[in-house]
C-alpha cells in the first residue's frame, strides 16, 4: 500500500503548487498574533444575499462563502498556500490508481448531535451522486463509483478511472459533509437550514437582509475567536464602505476597485489583496440566435478591446486573461491566444453572417458596479461595428437563475475555480454534460472538446494533462465561446481594529483566527 499524507497521486503535486496565492503585506498584519479580542460579534457586509445554503445545490461563491469551513467542513482542506491538509479525514492512503482510503477524525458530531463517521461520509456522497436528487454538482464527482465503509472510522472511495485531483475536489465546498440525519429526515430543509460539523452553527437567515452563524460549543477542533458572525446584505457600495470606515461593520469582501484610493487614504480602513484562481469573461449562449453562428461570436470577440476594460473599468486590479483558465490553475497555458482586436475582421464576419447595421442584442450582467461599467464599455465598443447592445442588469440571485435556465443571450460572468485544477475549470464550464447550473452557461456542445476534457481528467501524467488542456483551450478560443477579460485579484477591506482574517485563492473568507479590538 502506498502511503499518501498531504500528497496527490504521482505527478499532480504540481497542481497545488501552481495554485498558491500571493498576498500583499497586509496579510502579515491581518495574521498578527497576540491581539486581544474584546468584541463578540463580527459583521461582514456584502453586495448580495445567498441563493441557497445546501452545498449540493450552491452554484455561486457568495453563498458558499457563508458556510465553507465555517458551518460545513470537508474531508481535506487547502491551507493558505492551497496545499491539501487533513480535515475531517486525518490521513489518507492510495491503495491503487482507483482506490483511495480515508481515516476519519474521532469524536466529531454534527450540529444536530449525529455522529460523524463512515456512514455519514457515504450518506453525503451517495446523495450527491443520486440522479434523483438532481444536484448540479453531481458531474464534478462522477468518477466516484462507490463509497465503501471499511469500519466506523474508515472509508474507501472506488473510482471508475484514475483521477489525479480527487483531493482537491473533496476539499471544495461541494465536498462538504452533511448530517445523514438531516438528509434522511428533511433534505429539502438544507436549502435554508444547513447542518454540518464546523466551528459555527447556523442561526438564522432573513432573506434579503442577513445570515447569522454562532460559535459551536461542541466543536471538535480549535475554538474560534468570535462568538457570532453576521453576513449583512448591503447593496450600495458606498454604504458598505462607510460602515467599514465608521466601525459599524468589520469586513467587506466585495470591494469596488474604484474605491481603492479612498481606502488607502483612510485612517480607519485597511485593504487586503491577493491573486485568485478565477477568470472574468464575456460569454455567449451558443444555443440562442445569433450566437449559434460562430462568425457572430468571432466578430464580437474581434471588436472587444480587452486592455481598455482592464485599465478603464478595473483600475488595473487583476491582469489581462488569455483564456478561461487563470495562471494559478494547473493546466494554464501561456500560448493560449484569444482572437485579436480587429474591427475590419469583425465587420467582415458580421457581413458574412448576414447581420445588418443596427442589429440588437441583449447583454446580461449582475448588479456589481464593475460589471455594469464593463457592460457599458462593451456596449460602446460594439456600437463601432454596428451592433446595438441593450444592457440587462439583474440582482445577483436573479442573474444566477437566468443563466442556470438558459434565458440569456450574451452575458458577463466569471468562474471561481475552487480546486486549482484544470478539470474543475474545463469539465464544468465547457463539457456538454454541465449545461446550466453545473457551470456551462454557454450551453456549448462540442464532441471533440468533450473527448479531450475526459482524457485530461483521466490522465495521471501531469505533462499529458497540460498538453490536453493547451489543445482544448485554443479550440474554445477559436470557436469564440467566450471572450477572456481578466484574471482576478481578490480584494477585501476591513476596519483597522480587525486582524486574523484572510481570503484564500478561491475567494473564500477565512475567519477562524479573526480578532476584533475596541
Amino acid at each position: 500500500m502506498k502511503k499518501m499524507k498531504h500528497l496527490f497521486l504521482a505527478g499532480s503535486i504540481t497542481l497545488l503548487l501552481a495554485a498558491c496565492s500571493t498576498a500583499s503585506s497586509t496579510e502579515t498584519k491581518n495574521r498578527a498574533e497576540g491581539v486581544e479580542n474584546t468584541a463578540e460579534e463580527l459583521i461582514v457586509v456584502r453586495l448580495s444575499d445567498a441563493t441557497n445554503l445546501d452545498p449540493h445545490f450552491i452554484t455561486d461563491i457568495p453563498s458558499a462563502n457563508i458556510l465553507y469551513q465555517k458551518v460545513y467542513e470537508t474531508l481535506v482542506k487547502p491551507d493558505e498556500n492551497f496545499e491539501i491538509q487533513p480535515g475531517l479525514a486525518k490521513e489518507w492512503n492510495v491503495i491503487d490508481d482507483t482506490t483511495w482510503e480515508f481515516k476519519l477524525q474521532e469524536g466529531v458530531t454534527f450540529h444536530d448531535g449525529t455522529l460523524f463517521n463512515a456512514d455519514a461520509v457515504k450518506a453525503t456522497i451517495d446523495r450527491l451522486l443520486d440522479p434523483a436528487v438532481g444536484s448540479p454538482q453531481r458531474e464534478k464527482f462522477s468518477m466516484i463509483e462507490e463509497v465503501e465503509i471499511v469500519d466506523e472510522q474508515t472509508v474507501r472511495f472506488h473510482l471508475s478511472y484514475p483521477y489525479a485531483p480527487l483531493l482537491s475536489i473533496l476539499a471544495s465546498q461541494e465536498g462538504s459533509m452533511i448530517s445523514p440525519t438531516a438528509i434522511s429526515e428533511n433534505a429539502e430543509a438544507l436549502k435554508e437550514s444547513p447542518v454540518g460539523t464546523g466551528p459555527y452553527t447556523f442561526e438564522n437567515w432573513i432573506s434579503g437582509q442577513e445570515v447569522s452563524i454562532v460559535k459551536n460549543p461542541d466543536y471538535w477542533g480549535e475554538e474560534v475567536s468570535v462568538e457570532r458572525v453576521v453576513f449583512k446584505v448591503v447593496p450600495e457600495d458606498a454604504t458598505r464602505l462607510a460602515m467599514i470606515e465608521t466601525g459599524e461593520a468589520h469586513i467587506n469582501d466585495q470591494v469596488p476597485v474604484t474605491e481603492i484610493e479612498r481606502i488607502e487614504d483612510s485612517d480607519t480602513m485597511e485593504l487586503y489583496r491577493t491573486e485568485g484562481l478565477a477568470v472574468e469573461y464575456l460569454g455567449f449562449n451558443v444555443e440562442k440566435k445569433p450566437f449559434n453562428d460562430v462568425r457572430v461570436r468571432q466578430a464580437i470577440s474581434h471588436a472587444i478591446e480587452r486592455e481598455a476594460i482592464i485599465s478603464g473599468v478595473y483600475n488595473n486590479v487583476g491582469t489581462l486573461a488569455n483564456s478561461a483558465m487563470s495562471p494559478k490553475v494547473f493546466g494554464y497555458s501561456e500560448s493560449s491566444k484569444p482572437l485579436a482586436y480587429d474591427l475590419n475582421a469583425a465587420k467582415e464576419l458580421l457581413k458574412e453572417a448576414g447581420i445588418k447595421e443596427g442589429y440588437k442584442i441583449s447583454l446580461l450582467t449582475s448588479d456589481r458596479k464593475e460589471r455594469i461599467n464593463m457592460a457599458e464599455v462593451i456596449q460602446s465598443q460594439l456600437k463601432g461595428i454596428g451592433i446595438n447592445v441593450e444592457i440587462q442588469v439583474m440582482e445577483y440571485g436573479a442573474f444566477i437563475e437566468m443563466t442556470n435556465n438558459g434565458e440569456h443571450e450574451m452575458f458577463i460572468s466569471g468562474w471561481g475555480n475552487a480546486t486549482g485544477d484544470g478539470d474543475y475549470n474545463q469539465y464544468n464550464l465547457f463539457h456538454s454534460s454541465s449545461h446550466g447550473p453545473a457551470g456551462n452557461s454557454f450551453y456549448y456542445d462540442n464532441p471533440e472538446v468533450d473527448n479531450i476534457i475526459e482524457q485530461a481528467r483521466q490522465a495521471t501524467d501531469s505533462d499529458e494533462r497540460k498538453a490536453l488542456y493547451e489543445k482544448v483551450l485554443q479550440i474554445e478560443l477559436d470557436e469564440a465561446v467566450y471572450v477572456p477579460i481578466r484574471n482576478y485579484e481578490h480584494l477585501a477591506v476591513s476596519n483597522k481594529n480587525v486582524s486574523g482574517y484572510w481570503l484564500n485563492a478561491s475567494n473564500y473568507l477565512m475567519i477562524e483566527d479573526v480578532k476584533i479590538t475596541e
